[in-house]
């Protein structure tokens, strides 16, 4: 198990100062940052190369004001997006990166459009531990039952930031799944169904039991039917936080991709117990998840543990990024044993196997 640590361990005083003035400043950077990016400004110095711009040159074309560009510059300046020589602003390594980087990209369009406005309830969230933020997207229990009607461009986002991180895992987990040559598959919260595609396409022979609420199966289904795969389909509705509905059983193997995190540790537990009462004789659990604490490098840990508010204050109220630890004990307590684990999976998974005890 790795240990994170996210700054020097002697830093002065004065450099921690600076740093908790970083905090309270930061909401005010990420929107001037992100509006240098989504008007132009930061692309615009790209374009100028080693040169530079001024706040004249730049607001020659008539695209910005020069109050505007003072005021983003400025405080991309502060954040090292932009560095200022001899009056001219250059695009510094950071904004290289807002500019080009597709993950950064994704991590600011889900926290703006997503989770910005929700958060200011994290507070009431937390203590009450429900995700009372998401009436900044509508009117549902937890974000779960609104995904197919999240408003634009929140959905958009949504989606963009679950598939970019699930995405890149799936090509290289399907040798794991099918390493036992199980004929029988449940996928459980099956989302829009990419893994169920992916499993299908790489076994001609596999039977895919997608699991999850009516409204995502829809979206599933309709996946599965475009791509031409839905004969080997079975679909089961099933919400989660109902302790009594039960999963189909006979499985050879029970998948969950990004899934537990959605879920409080009662609930886990729950969903754990009716996975393993699903399992056929020799069958095995796989849990494929970003887990904070099993990551190699300290920028994977940060965004991954600083996702856990969304999870608090938009998701479910209760859930968040847990530990490898925690999954480990969990599967303990329903009658698993962990067989493998795998961690450095596309960005940053971890993908455990489990067997009955």
């Amino acid at each position: 198990m790795l240990t994170k640590s996210f700054s020097p361990a002697r830093q002065s005083a004065f450099a921690a100062r600076f740093e908790a003035q970083k905090i309270a400043f930061g909401p005010v950077i990420f929107q001037c940052v992100r509006y240098a990016w989504k008007r132009g400004m930061l692309q615009a110095l790209a374009e100028a190369g080693d040169a530079g711009r001024s706040i004249e040159e730049l607001a020659e074309g008539g695209r910005w004001s020069a109050y505007a560009l003072k005021v983003a510059l400025e405080s991309c300046l502060s954040a090292g997006v932009v560095s200022l020589a001899d009056g001219r602003y250059l695009l510094d390594k950071t904004g290289y990166c807002v500019l080009s980087d597709a993950i950064t990209q994704v991590n600011l369009n889900f926290v703006h459009d997503v989770c910005y406005q929700g958060l200011f309830d994290l507070d009431r969230s937390l203590d009450e531990q429900r995700p009372l933020g998401l009436a900044a997207l509508g009117d549902w229990p937890t974000v779960y039952q609104g995904l197919a009607e999240l408003p634009e461009p929140a959905k958009a986002s949504w989606f963009a930031f679950d598939h970019h991180y699930s995405d890149t895992s799936f090509p290289e987990i399907l040798p794991d799944v099918f390493a036992t040559a199980p004929k029988r598959v449940m996928d459980i919260g099956a989302n829009t169904g990419k893994f169920s595609c992916a499993a299908l396409g790489y076994d001609a022979g596999v039977e895919l039991h997608l699991v999850d609420l009516p409204q995502q199966l829809a979206v599933a289904e309709a996946t599965l039917r475009d791509a031409g795969l839905d004969g080997r389909t079975q679909l089961h509705p099933v919400d989660m936080l109902d302790g009594g509905a039960g999963f189909p059983g006979g499985m050879d193997i029970v998948w969950m991709s990004q899934f537990l995190s959605c879920f409080s540790e009662p609930v886990i537990e729950s969903i754990l117990a009716r996975a393993v009462a699903a399992l056929a004789p020799g069958g095995q659990l796989l849990i494929l998840d970003t887990l904070w604490d099993r990551q190699r490098y300290d920028i994977a840990a940060y965004c991954l543990i600083n996702t856990s508010p969304y999870f608090s204050a938009l998701a479910s109220g209760n859930s968040k990024v847990y530990q490898g630890a925690d999954y480990i004990r969990l599967c303990e307590a329903a009658g698993l044993k962990l067989l493998t684990a795998r961690d450095g999976i596309g960005y940053c998974h971890t993908l455990l196997r489990f067997a009955r005890v």
